[in-house]
């Protein structure tokens, strides 16, 4: 519904304006898009979804190329059931290894092997790319300034600091 009152009484929705409605599904289809755009460039490049490269960036830019999966998983933004299903397919492909943790028994570092590695340092050129023509060479400098202010604006709203936030990686 594109309807806006400013007199609407307290128990009514607070329906998105027309321009609203514009901004949030122009948002909607070009996070769609772009995310699928990434995903088939990763797939037929790498046989991974983006997911799964995102992790292996983390690991790779992590001191000794190991992070505890808790960690991994607040990092990525997603569940520890996500994580431990793409880390197990990561392990099968040979490019991440799990490693228990020495002073938390229950806990799990995920490392990054040479091979996987590897495979990121093949296939980054093409998601460079990829990412480059897909967002940056669309947008002015200031546009990208703009898009990066609004986006840590959201994610920082989007993760409340005090506990019991239902936050991914706490599921």
């Amino acid at each position: 519904m594109t309807t806006a009152s400013t007199s609407a009484p307290a128990d009514e929705p607070r329906w998105l304006t027309a321009e609203e409605q514009h901004v949030w599904r122009s948002y909607i289809e070009a996070a769609t898009l772009l995310e699928d755009h990434l995903d088939r460039q990763l797939q037929r490049d790498a046989g991974m979804p983006h997911v799964y490269y995102g992790l292996l960036v983390k690991l790779a830019e992590s001191p000794r190329r190991r992070l505890r999966m808790t960690e991994l998983a607040r990092s990525a933004k997603i569940t520890r059931s996500r994580l431990s299903h793409a880390v197990a397919r990561l392990e099968r492909n040979g490019w991440v290894r799990r490693e228990d943790c020495p002073v938390d028994k229950r806990g799990q570092f995920a490392v990054l092997t040479d091979e996987g590695f590897e495979v990121l340092r093949q296939t980054a050129p093409g998601h460079v790319a990829a990412v480059r023509q897909a967002l940056f060479d669309r947008l002015t400098p200031e546009q990208q300034e703009s898009l990066g202010e609004i986006m840590r604006i959201v994610a920082e709203g989007l993760q409340p600091a005090e506990a019991g936030a239902d936050l991914p990686w706490l599921r």
